[in-house]
């Protein structure tokens, strides 16, 4: 049996998406909440949506309600944990994007720390057994040893939205030791795939490559990044919904481990284990789209990471996770599917 009403913040997002579209498939009850702001082709999320309402309303065997509602809307919020009493939340929602976070600060505060500080209040108030949310492998920052292991410091951002992120474990921490939440975070490593972001690079590359337009490609093209298929992703999810974080029996005060904690506080990468180079990658693209790109090699950008390598062990061991979906497979995918709702032939 499926876990009985989830909430899912972020549903109108990529990966909220994906994961109210397997849940509904897989007969679950779910809530999914979005404030369907801008930052990115609202169209885009309204078609996620639709297709969601469309394919709830042929199941007869679930309930499915999506709500619009942003999360520092403290009274709103609070109003539907009283109404759905959902038994888990996954929280995906947040104001998103490195560069963005330069220009437009005030926007991760609210979101990302004052949304986020309004649900880990409504998960005291109404006994959730079980809070799994949204990191980010941008937590990593300026660290230089790889792969990128829960284990390491993350003490030292470089961007605001990367300290949003590793304030939210924080907060998550506190919140596991003082009430009790089983709470799991997990960074995510540029997850990709059909229904992807458009502020991401393989949006924006494939966008400009199909338009005959320049493709920015930062650090001179010494750039590594850790793709990871959305499939990937929602398999896990999943697997977390029925395994809560626990407390580490083994936890030691004096030499701690910065991925457990003797409270219910868990923290996991989600990667594929397998970066390669922005050329690469484009390569890639410019082979399953069949035309070759034309690219602006420039200066690395301030708050960008060089590299992102996810160390997987500790959620394989877990949940049992392990990278199953190749680049040539998900890109193909990726492909198939943004031609088809561009309208791309």
């Amino acid at each position: 049996m499926m876990v009985p009403k989830i909430l899912i913040t972020g549903s109108a997002g990529f990966i909220g998406y994906h994961l109210s579209k397997r849940l509904i498939e897989l007969n679950s009850n779910i809530i999914g909440i979005d404030n369907l702001n801008s930052y990115y082709d609202i169209e885009l999320k309204n078609a996620r949506v639709k297709r969601l309402k469309s394919l709830a309303s042929k199941n007869k065997k679930v309930f499915a309600d999506f709500i619009k509602v942003d999360l520092i809307d403290k009274s709103s919020i609070k109003d539907i944990f009283n109404k759905y009493k959902p038994h888990t939340v996954i929280h995906l929602a947040a104001q998103a994007g490195v560069r963005y976070s330069l220009t437009n600060p005030e926007e991760y505060i609210k979101s990302n720390l004052l949304g986020f500080s309004n649900i880990l209040e409504n998960l005291r108030d109404n006994n959730i057994k079980n809070f799994i949310y949204a990191s980010s492998s941008s937590v990593y920052g300026g660290n230089k040893k790889v792969p990128f292991s829960e284990r390491d410091s993350v003490n030292h951002p470089v961007s605001l939205y990367a300290a949003t992120k590793k304030s939210n474990e924080l907060m998550a921490h506190s919140y596991s030791h003082l009430y009790g939440i089983p709470s799991t975070a997990l960074r995510f490593f540029t997850v990709y795939g059909p229904w992807g972001r458009p502020d991401m690079a393989p949006m924006i590359f494939t966008k400009a490559i199909l338009s005959g337009k320049p493709i920015d490609i930062f650090n001179f093209g010494n750039m590594k990044r850790d793709f990871t298929y959305i499939d990937d992703v929602v398999s896990t999810l999943l697997k977390l919904i029925y395994k809560p974080a626990t407390s580490d029996p083994e936890f030691n005060h004096e030499v701690p481990n910065a991925s457990t904690s003797w409270s219910c506080h868990r923290i996991f990468n989600l990667g594929s284990n397998n970066p390669i180079s922005l050329n690469t990658f484009i390569d890639l693209l410019e082979n399953e789209i069949g035309i070759k790109a034309k690219k602006n090699y420039i200066e690395m950008q301030p708050g960008d990471i060089q590299e992102t390598y996810s160390d997987n062990q500790l959620i394989y061991e877990w949940s049992g996770f392990k990278e199953r979906t190749s680049l040539d497979k998900g890109i193909k995918e990726f492909i198939s599917w943004y031609k088809d709702f561009y309208k791309i032939f």
